[in-house]
């Protein structure tokens, strides 16, 4: 196969998903499955909420999930893992112990250190 073939075929998603889609659905599926992250998801549910708002003031139900829902998302974007909160405290003790101690800046060490 050439790479002119290549460039042609079309690109299939595969997956348990991908077998309940249409052909529409799996091109979707291709380009969602770049994104990293849930900035987009927020910032769509944003929108959501501010049509939600003006078009049904009085769902005051529906306005309290999806900002609860927009919290959560949030929530866990910022979260970090246990793992990560490992190396940003070996990050900081390192800048503390090779920089700050030099300089004879020696408060929090003991602390940063525990």
């Amino acid at each position: 196969m050439t790479a002119e073939e290549k460039g042609k075929r079309k690109v299939r998603p595969r997956g348990f998903y991908s077998q309940a889609l249409d052909e529409a659905e799996k091109l979707e599926l291709e380009e969602a499955s770049h994104i990293e992250g849930i900035d987009e998801e927020i910032a769509l549910l944003r929108v959501k909420l501010r049509e939600l708002l003006q078009e049904q003031p009085e769902r005051i139900d529906l306005h309290f999930e999806a900002a609860n829902i927009i919290a959560r998302l949030v929530k866990t974007r910022y979260q970090i893992t246990r793992e990560q909160k490992k190396s940003l405290k070996e990050a900081i003790q390192k800048v503390l112990t090779e920089v700050a101690v030099p300089l004879g800046i020696g408060i929090g060490i003991k602390a940063a250190s525990k």
